[in-house]
């Protein structure tokens, strides 16, 4: 093993896809199929053999149709019958030979038609080659053996992308948490197995978490061949059953992760790369924002509005200039989770800006007015308009009023404007509790509250309102009647319907 010199070291392919290859599976499981009643009678049993897929071939030279892995399915057609009668073991050693050659995983010989046994020099020739031989009985076709192949790859493909997805969750928990990068390099190593080192731009260790299993030197010496401002994005390498990868975080920063897993199991590798990618990306994240120029500047900029500095006096630090917009957003799906810090990161990123903060279920952005906002697929933003730093809270009320808004008519994006509406005109507390008194009657049933306000919104169209809910257009005229009834009113009035609508909104 030279630390310096790895096995691999490669650069991420974008176009790749990010979850793992079909695993193979373990013969043992094969085996224990009770449907297939195969029995293993020569090679070895120990450690358990992996099969990567099953092939079926009656050729007595099968090297050139196989490509290495593969659980070798014969009847036996191709063996002569000269060498069968004399039960000669050169016909044999050569056909597993060439089989081993290959790469073959294992063989499985269809006892009948051709066969009423499998030939006893087939079974010495497997075990001197190492090579595991089943018996497949008459009852069990060979598309049997393959169809169950499939299936347990399926399963062991849904298993890692399960667990793959798991552990995405909680690293991106762990690092929108507190002290984030122990927290990511733990869960890191919990998901993985191994253990997990961050290291920085001078080589030093800056946190670690899992077992070290001797491979302190190792790790250190691999996190050195990604560091460097042109190196690879990665690398790996093996010191005794131990896997090691090495990432770099970010471009010129020096950081890199280093990841150790011992007995490291083939069908899990791609798995624990993805784990492991993800992770890096996190850090990189957490470690560019502490240590690249704006991130400082940002850092400095709180630090002078907790000790007091007027905004206008810490906006310079933000490179902004001197007018800024306040967007905020709310994700379009119902129900759904709150948006996490991950989440909102990607959605200030989209914008333009780092300025971004998570009130329960919306996201605040802080953005230069001269970075123009564009509607983003799954989120409802509302938009102020430009602002002065001593301006910034008048501001925030007209985004969330621009968002109530568009929440209101169901459109993507709506800006604040130059001109006042009427709800600017009432105190938010007045209007809200002339909300509350006009609604009551109808506030328990919330499919009546939103076929009411998509029914307003679109000038009282039965068909676009029954579009727009995925109802039948009934469905919104008893709603509406419904409604009429329960609030005593003439939804026919222009009043009533602009008072409705101010409540509503």
């Amino acid at each position: 093993m030279s630390p310096v010199a790895p096995v691999s070291s490669t650069v991420p392919d974008l176009s790749a896809p990010s979850v793992p290859p079909t695993p193979p599976v373990q013969l043992s499981a094969l085996l224990s199929r009770e449907d297939l009643a195969l029995r293993q009678i020569a090679g070895p049993v120990s450690p358990d053999p992996v099969i990567h897929w099953a092939h079926v071939s009656e050729m007595a030279d099968p090297y050139p149709y196989l490509l290495g892995g593969e659980l070798l399915l014969t009847a036996g057609v191709h063996i002569p019958e000269a060498a069968e009668a004399a039960g000669s073991g050169t016909y044999f050693d050569a056909y597993v030979a060439r089989i081993v050659a290959a790469g073959g995983a294992a063989l499985g010989f269809g006892v009948a038609p051709v066969h009423d046994r499998v030939p006893r020099a087939l079974v010495a020739a497997c075990d001197a080659y190492g090579l595991p031989l089943l018996e497949v009985p008459p009852a069990t076709t060979f598309s049997g053996v393959a169809r169950a192949v499939w299936q347990l790859m399926a399963q062991a493909r849904l298993a890692e992308l399960r667990r793959v997805t798991e552990a995405q969750q909680s690293l991106a928990a762990a690092a929108s948490g507190p002290d984030p990068i122990p927290a990511v390099l733990r869960r890191l190593a919990q998901r993985v197995g191994g253990r997990a080192v961050l290291y920085g731009p001078d080589g030093t260790e800056i946190a670690a978490a899992g077992r070290e299993a001797g491979t302190v030197r190792a790790l250190a010496d691999l996190a050195d061949v990604v560091r460097p401002a042109h190196a690879p994005a990665s690398a790996t390498d093996t010191t005794g059953d131990t896997h090691l990868a090495a990432y770099a975080l970010g471009t010129g920063l020096g950081f890199a992760l280093a990841v150790a897993v011992p007995e490291h199991p083939p069908e899990r590798t791609p798995g624990d790369h993805t784990i492991a990618s993800v992770a890096a990306v996190l850090l990189a994240l957490l470690t560019g924002e502490h240590h690249s120029g704006t991130g400082a500047a940002r850092s400095s900029a709180l630090v002078r509005l907790l000790l007091g500095a007027a905004p206008e006096a810490v906006a310079p630090l933000l490179g902004g200039g001197e007018r800024w917009a306040v967007v905020h957003a709310r994700p379009e799906a119902p129900g759904g989770a709150a948006p996490d810090a991950v989440t909102a990161s990607a959605l200030g990123t989209a914008f333009g800006s780092p300025l971004v903060d998570v009130d329960g279920d919306v996201v605040r952005v802080l953005l230069p007015a001269d970075r123009e906002p564009a509607p983003q697929a799954g989120w409802t933003c509302g938009v102020s308009a430009p602002a002065g730093p001593r301006d910034w809270p008048a501001a925030d009320l007209q985004a969330a009023r621009a968002l109530a808004r568009a929440r209101a008519t169901r459109t993507r994006l709506v800006r604040h404007g130059e001109r006042p509406a009427l709800s600017d005109l009432v105190p938010e507390a007045d209007a809200a509790a002339y909300a509350r008194t006009l609604l009551a009657p109808i506030a328990a049933a919330p499919a009546l509250v939103e076929t009411l306000r998509t029914w307003l919104s679109l000038h009282g169209s039965w068909d676009r309102t029954a579009v727009a809910l995925a109802v039948h257009r009934n469905t919104v005229r008893q709603r509406i009647a419904r409604c009429t009834a329960l609030l005593g009113t003439d939804l026919d009035d222009p009043d009533v319907r602009m008072e409705l609508w101010f409540a509503l909104k």
